[in-house]
Parts: structure tokens; C-alpha cells; sequence
């Protein structure tokens, strides 16, 4: 019993992401179909469409696929700094023990595959591409592991999700390091400024949701404007978000316990509706549930349906429309290039790492997780999708040749990482 308890929100958490890669799939299929059909034109039309304002001293004017790439991914990239801070405070990333498994085999993925790309690149151009197989795609590879059921063990999911939670912080840095502009650093000081202030308010324990959202467009902005990705905003922002709640377990059962007794003890109205005495309960129910709950917890919460099921999506289908046959030649390479990276960078360097770690005794592994277990998985880790088509975005902002060159790599490389992960995983003595 205690055990269901434990493992529910977790297999709620895995029931979601499986879902989210298969709307993840039908958005790149449509999006591939789109921009080869008789339609290209309204494809491409609609997301360089410019939504925006412009007045005499500021102007926010954007094509339509950059307020996804760089306003719905920094909602995307909030709920993963959500995820990062409460995977290290109380999750599996909370302690030594807990941190190295899941770290070695981030590392390993992370490294193989970037020296993978260096090695094999031979076009100075597409050097800058080299974070493109860095990072897993949760979405997908979980939705791999659900459709194998009881073929692996649910120690294995956590494995994956921790090393992928890993990954994308790794990700996160060479964004933030690498793959931003020119920087002005009045406006970057102004926004770490802001976050100082909501950064005090959380070691005080206070939070207001509307504060933070508030200061929150103000942070993007400025990011945006200082020449830092803003999604990295997302980040840095959920950061500040108090895992702390306000009030303890013991006193909110206490007045739960109050407040059933006065709402049973309130004066019932013949009809169907609540008495006064009654609708004033419910009112404080709700705010000292408000107290219970973790605000980060309820945030991660309330967002994560949303980015699964609508964030992440609308990415897949704006920037998954590769045009097969658009009248110049790819770059060849660069797309051998990111398969071989994906496929064998990432198998080789995580199943290297973690056995390795694991002989040295540097970490220990679940029993339950075999060597196939651990192999398999790190093939499911080379399907590198929406993080792997965001960094390929920033690399080649401006060489639509080598953008859907990326692409094409990024998705003949994740399905061939993901058939062979799933085949081994299904395979059985």
C-alpha cells in the first residue's frame, strides 16, 4: 500500500509524457506533411506572420514562430526549472547516492555525443552545431518505455527521467553560454535584480503567484532584449518558486477537521444551495488549502497538462515542417553527422560511463536494472527531439540550409535510436 502511494504520482507523471509523445508524433507528422503539400506556402506563411506592437522607444515585433520558441519554451522551460529544483531538494537527484546514476549516464551523454560531432565535422560552418545531440527527449523516449510495459522495470523509468532532468540542465548552460547574442549587461543586471527580489521573497517564505507573474513578463523582456535567450528566463525564474509550505500537516487537519464539524453544524437551506455559514467554510477551506499546498508543487502541477499536451505540440508543429524537396541541396554531413552522433554518441557514451562507474563502485545500480536494461535505454536517450531542434534554431538562426538540414538529421537519428532501444528492451532470453 505504501508503496502505490509512493510510486502513483510518479506513474501519473510517466502516463502523461507517454501521451505528450504521441501528440509530440502526430505534430511532427503533420507538420512534415504540411510543409510538402500543396499548402508549403500557407505553412511558412503562417508562422513568419509578425505578431506584435511598435511605439517611438520600444518595440516587441516578432514572426509568429519566434513567440513560440522564445515565449511558449520559456513556459516549457519554467515547469523543467520547476522540475530540476524539486528533483534536488526532495526528488532523485537529493542526495550523493541518489545524484550518481543518473549523473554519470548525463555525462556520458553529453560528452560522447559532442566529441562524436568534432570528430566528424568537416565543414567550419556547422561547427557551431555541436549541441544539437546534447540533450534526451523526455516526452518521446517515456512513451517508448510505456508502450513496453512490464518488459522494464519502473526503476528504469526513474533512471531515465532523472537522466534526462540532468541532461537539460546540461542543455540549459550551453544555451546560456553559448548560444546567446551580443550581451548588454544594463538590461541583464535589471532582470537579476528583479530575481534577487523574488529570490528574498521565497527565503522569506512568501509567494504571490501574480507578483511573480508579473515581475516574471518583465524578467522575459529584459532577457529578451539584453541579448540572453529569454527562455533561460523560464529557468532562473522557477528557481524562485518556495517548495516550503506555509502551513504544516498536523494544523491543516486540525482545521479540516473544524471546518467539516461547523459545515455540519451550519444551518441547511431547503434548497438545492449552500447556507451562508456554510459557503463562509468553504472559503476558508480553500484558503488554508492553499496554505497546504507547496506553491511549487501546485505549479508544477497546474502546468504540467498544459506544456505536455499544448506547449510542446505547437513546437513539434512549427518547427518539425522540413521541405523534402525545396530546390537546393542539404548539407549531407551535417545530417550523417547528427545521426551517428545521436545513435552511437549517445548509446556508446552512457552504457560506456555507467558500466564503468559501476565496476569502479562510484555508483550503485538498481537490481533490477540489467545490462540490456541499461544499454537499451541509452539507445531511447539518442532521441534527442525538442531540445535537440531548439539548439539546432539558435545554432543556424541564419542559414535556412543548415536548419532543415539539422532537422532531417535530428529526426532519421531519433527514430533509428529509438527502433533499436526499443528492440533490445523488448528482447528477452
Amino acid at each position: 500500500m505504501v508503496q502505490k502511494i509512493i510510486l502513483s504520482p510518479f506513474q501519473k507523471f510517466v502516463k502523461i509524457e507517454s501521451f505528450s509523445g504521441i501528440l509530440l508524433l502526430l505534430a511532427t507528422v503533420l507538420a512534415l506533411i504540411w510543409a510538402n503539400s500543396p499548402y508549403s506556402e500557407s505553412y511558412q506563411a503562417l508562422w513568419q506572420y509578425k505578431v506584435g506592437f511598435t511605439t517611438e522607444s520600444f518595440e516587441l515585433n516578432k514572426p509568429l514562430i519566434l513567440w513560440i520558441n522564445d515565449g511558449l519554451m520559456a513556459i516549457f522551460f519554467f515547469l523543467i526549472g520547476l522540475e530540476i529544483k524539486r528533483e534536488f531538494l526532495i526528488g532523485e537527484l537529493n542526495s550523493a547516492k541518489k545524484l550518481a546514476f543518473p549523473l554519470f549516464g548525463a555525462l556520458g551523454g553529453i560528452i560522447a555525443p559532442v566529441t562524436f560531432f568534432f570528430i566528424l565535422n568537416q565543414n567550419p560552418e556547422t561547427l557551431k552545431g555541436w549541441g544539437i545531440p546534447m540533450a534526451t527527449d523526455i516526452a518521446f523516449s517515456l512513451a517508448l518505455l510505456k508502450v513496453l510495459g512490464n518488459r522494464v522495470p519502473l526503476s528504469l523509468k526513474v533512471f531515465l527521467t532523472a537522466f534526462a532532468i540532468v541532461d537539460d540542465l546540461g542543455a540549459v548552460l550551453v544555451i546560456a553560454i553559448f548560444y546567446s547574442s551580443t550581451i548588454q549587461l544594463e538590461l541583464l543586471g535589471m532582470a537579476f535584480l528583479l530575481l534577487g527580489v523574488l529570490y528574498f521573497l521565497s527565503y522569506k517564505n512568501y509567494y504571490s503567484k501574480f507578483l511573480m507573474i508579473f515581475l516574471g513578463i518583465i524578467i522575459w523582456v529584459l532577457f529578451l532584449k539584453s541579448g540572453i535567450h529569454p527562455t533561460l528566463a523560464g529557468i532562473l525564474l522557477a528557481f524562485s518558486v518556495p517548495i516550503r509550505q506555509k502551513i504544516k500537516t498536523p494544523e491543516f487537519i486540525d482545521n479540516l477537521v473544524t471546518i467539516t464539524n461547523n459545515i455540519k453544524e451550519a444551518s441547511v437551506l431547503k434548497k438545492p444551495i449552500l447556507s451562508k455559514e456554510q459557503i463562509q467554510e468553504i472559503d476558508d477551506l480553500e484558503d488554508w488549502a492553499s496554505k497546504y499546498q507547496s506553491p511549487l508543487q501546485h505549479l508544477e502541477h497546474s502546468l504540467h497538462d498544459w506544456v505536455a499536451y499544448m506547449v510542446i505540440p505547437i513546437f513539434a508543429l512549427a518547427n518539425s515542417g522540413v521541405v523534402l524537396n525545396n530546390g537546393f541541396e542539404l548539407e549531407n554531413l551535417l545530417i550523417i553527422n547528427i545521426v551517428i552522433s545521436l545513435v552511437l554518441g549517445k548509446s556508446i557514451g552512457i552504457t560506456a560511463v555507467v558500466l564503468l562507474a559501476k565496476k569502479l563502485k562510484l555508483i550503485e545500480v538498481p537490481s533490477d536494472i540489467s545490462t540490456r536494461h541499461i544499454v537499451g535505454v541509452s539507445f531511447l536517450a539518442g532521441i534527442g527531439f525538442t531540445m535537440a531542434i531548439f539548439i539546432a534554431s539558435l545554432a543556424f538562426a541564419d542559414s535556412p540550409i543548415y536548419i532543415d538540414s539539422a532537422k532531417i538529421g535530428i529526426l532519421v537519428g531519433s527514430f533509428i535510436a529509438a527502433l533499436i532501444g526499443y528492440i533490445i528492451l523488448r528482447w528477452k532470453k
